[in-house]
């Protein structure tokens, strides 16, 4: 059986995203273009008007269908950084305490996280503060937007934006 799958490109201030919607819930966020201006399918639309509003400063909290499939260690880490608040950040080793697991292997799936913005990879840092990696957009210069458009005065970020 084949599954149908929608998207949606948005403009947003770091750059196009693609969202992706299976059977009624969002499975992919690319930092791209790649998909239709627009989408009848509702589960887009909602993914649309949320995103807007979040960097419209509007939203804080996203609450949209989600169809994440990955290893039982991958669905852990994304479960916990779902748990992260809006404007605060955890370090890979405060995830892989939380879940019983190791600083790396928790990095490797952040870094494979299908949907990220909104499971939010980009609060996930080193333990010195340090951005350490991102695979969307700009890699470190769009986690470091991210982070200062959530927190603008959160103080690992100063400077930050100079050094990228």
């Amino acid at each position: 059986m084949t599954e149908s799958l929608a998207q949606l490109t948005l403009d947003s201030p770091v750059g196009p995203m693609t969202v992706t919607a299976r059977q009624g819930a969002i499975c992919a966020l690319r930092f791209a273009a790649g998909g239709p201006r627009h989408s009848d399918d509702p589960v887009l639309q909602e993914s649309a008007r949320q995103i807007s509003g979040y960097f419209a400063r509007q939203l804080k909290d996203f609450d949209l269908p989600l169809d994440l499939r990955g290893s039982n260690h991958n669905l852990a880490v994304w479960h916990e950084m779902l748990t992260i608040p809006y404007g605060e950040t955890l370090t890979y080793g405060d995830i892989a305490a939380r879940i019983g697991s190791n600083p790396r292997v928790v990095g490797m799936a952040c870094g494979a996280n299908p949907i990220p913005l909104i499971v939010p990879c980009h609060r996930v840092i080193g333990k010195d503060g340090s951005l350490v990696g991102f695979s969307g957009g700009d890699g470190k210069k769009t986690k470091a937007r991210l982070l200062d458009h959530e927190a603008p005065a959160l103080p690992l970020l100063s400077g930050l934006m100079t050094e990228l």
